[in-house]
């Protein structure tokens, strides 16, 4: 009998001899994950055992890559992957554990029905405490603040979260409010904003959350941006990241001079309404440019024009921007094609 497929999608990997890393579709079945270079392709690159697999995440090993998680095989050969953002790297995390337990206990795969904890001490769920964290009313207050002549939108400074911390009752004092904050930083609930936070390591692996007011950090999933991102050939602009991120994930796109079709990042933005895309490939936040959508057409299309080098096929949209710029993009699937038009139509109407 086939094994039982669980879980596909993009994922980020680092080559096993080559130190680059690239975007790959990975399928989880329950004895194994298999990746691609391209969704379509009948050949898998490779096929990771998980019997005897150890897996660890968050994968602290890479100091300017955040949402990495490891395989170790029986062999001892470490497999390095990436995700593009929390929901995804904690839904493949949840699968794959899950996957390696039930090879280990002889049952056959399910999922659980209860949300996943993450330990600190056992008693602690850091997911539950982020979500207290990000509340509007109650929870860190986002800022604007200035550093090194850099503006730094929708962040606070290390302080902050520790005096959050203790103020509601979370922590008995700074130095496990810093325990809790460091591991809410290492499960990559917050990101370091600055120079001053990047450095904050120690042990070389292990991220270390700086109890300072010039240790700058944002939530993951808020509207972060700093002053002083270059622009590129489609003019993207500090005001285009305003915006709350309604919606984010890979997709295929095509570039518009050679026509070749590229896995992409991308972060829809609500007020001002843009669609930003990245190279999921790098460690870095700038975009590789940006869809104004405002008045924008989004439809489902059956073919690309000028589709030469891939054949792509299924799951396409078409984006015309006011300006009449063209952009064609490919979803996994039907599913995923019909949520990005939907999110798309909702700020293509209501944002600026």
């Amino acid at each position: 009998m086939e094994p039982k497929q669980i879980r596909e999608g993009y994922l980020v990997k680092k080559g096993t001899v080559l130190n680059s890393w690239k975007v790959v579709w990975v399928v989880l079945s329950e004895d194994g994950v298999e990746f691609y270079k391209r969704k379509t392709d009948a050949n898998s690159k490779g096929m990771i055992p998980l019997k005897g697999a150890t897996f660890t995440s968050p994968c602290q090993d890479f100091s300017k890559r955040v949402l990495v998680f490891k395989i170790q095989t029986g062999k001892k050969q470490d497999h390095f992957f990436q995700a593009t953002h929390l929901e995804e790297r904690e839904a493949w995390v949840k699968d794959i554990k899950r996957a390696i337990s039930c090879l280990e206990g002889g049952r056959k795969f399910a999922r659980k029905s209860t949300r996943r904890s993450i330990r600190l001490p056992d008693t602690v769920n850091l997911s539950k405490l982020y979500l207290l964290m990000k509340d509007p009313d109650d929870g860190v207050k986002e800022m604007k603040l200035e550093k090194d002549k850099r503006i730094y939108n929708h962040c606070f400074t290390g302080g902050t979260v520790v005096d959050w911390l203790i103020s509601k009752d979370k922590a008995r004092n700074r130095a496990e409010a810093l325990m809790l904050a460091t591991g809410l930083l290492n499960e990559g609930f917050l990101q370091p904003a600055g120079d001053v936070s990047k450095q904050g390591a120690v042990g070389g692996a292990e991220t270390l959350l700086l109890d300072e007011t010039d240790a700058l950090y944002y939530f993951a999933d808020s509207g972060f941006f700093c002053e002083g991102y270059s622009s590129d050939e489609d003019g993207v602009l500090k005001e285009e990241f305003r915006g709350n991120i309604v919606k984010q994930g890979c997709l295929l796109k095509q570039g518009h001079r050679r026509k070749n079709w590229k896995v992409r990042k991308f972060i829809l933005r609500d007020d001002p309404a843009y669609l930003h895309y990245y190279d999921p490939t790098k460690g870095d936040d700038e975009p590789l440019g940006s869809i104004h959508l405002r008045a924008s057409v989004i439809t489902a299309v059956d073919h690309v024009p000028d589709a030469k080098r891939y054949e792509v096929d299924g799951n396409l949209f078409e984006v015309i921007t006011s300006d009449e710029t063209h952009y064609f993009l490919q979803a996994a699937t039907a599913e995923e094609r019909k949520e990005w038009i939907k999110a798309m139509h909702t700020v293509s109407k209501t944002g600026k």
